[in-house]
């Protein structure tokens, strides 16, 4: 089973190796550029951020951060450090080691398995597939598979590295996804208590935003009110 896994991994990386002398390095940027929007998952953990602040979309960004989260507590807490497996460039001497010197790969800390970066993505785009619209995978599948391609040929990762993190990934989604239904279920349950009214509808960016959007136009100068008794006036 080692020397399957192996065989794939070498393959892999070999054909990414030979890309690159055929593309002349210029796949080098474009990986390095998904690597580096697809740190930490920060660029959805903002997201989830953004949505939460909105009743409409609060269930979404609860489901996206909830996955993102969840997928790095199982890939960088748990796997990484128990399974301890060095990248591949890490093997001084070896194949992978001058594939990476030859397309000047940065060194990355902690340990090869599984991707974060896949994780990341992967746990994100399944989330929004199940919370929002199945219509995300379409964009979000070759997001990940770009994101798992971008690793590896940067030897960062092996490719058994990227399908577990796909795999982590997924599950974290469906978790996700359980556990904010089941939040929603109850606060809706009791949507007539003050704390699920406020999770639910009262706590609101979009309300505080039109309602400083309303002052700020009735505040302008020379702009015509209507009085209580319903005549223009003019304030100056």
């Amino acid at each position: 089973m080692t020397s399957l896994f192996y065989g794939l991994d070498n393959n892999i990386l070999s054909f990414w190796h030979v890309a690159a002398q055929h593309a002349g390095k210029v796949l080098t940027p474009i990986a390095r550029f998904f690597t580096f929007i697809g740190e930490k998952g920060i660029w959805m953990i903002v997201l989830a951020v953004i949505l939460i602040c909105f009743a409409k979309t609060r269930k979404i960004g609860i489901c996206l951060l909830g996955a993102v989260c969840c997928g790095a507590l199982i890939t960088n807490i748990l796997l990484k450090d128990m399974i301890a497996r060095p990248r591949p460039y890490e093997a001084l001497g070896s194949d992978f080691y001058n594939w990476w010197r030859y397309i000047k790969a940065p060194v990355e800390s902690g340990y090869s398995f599984p991707s974060g970066h896949v994780t990341a993505a992967a746990a994100g785009v399944f989330a929004l597939a199940f919370v929002w619209n199945r219509k995300v995978l379409y964009a979000g599948i070759p997001y990940i598979v770009l994101m798992c391609a971008s690793r590896n040929y940067l030897m960062a990762h092996y490719p058994t590295d990227v399908i577990a993190g796909i795999a982590v990934g997924v599950f974290s989604a469906i978790t996700a996804y359980a556990i904010t239904v089941g939040i929603y279920a109850i606060l809706e349950k009791f949507e007539k208590r003050k704390l699920a009214r406020l999770v639910l509808y009262d706590i609101d960016a979009g309300k505080l935003l039109k309602k400083i959007f309303k002052k700020d136009m009735g505040d302008t100068p020379g702009k015509a009110n209507i009085d209580a008794n319903g005549k223009k006036q003019t304030t100056e």
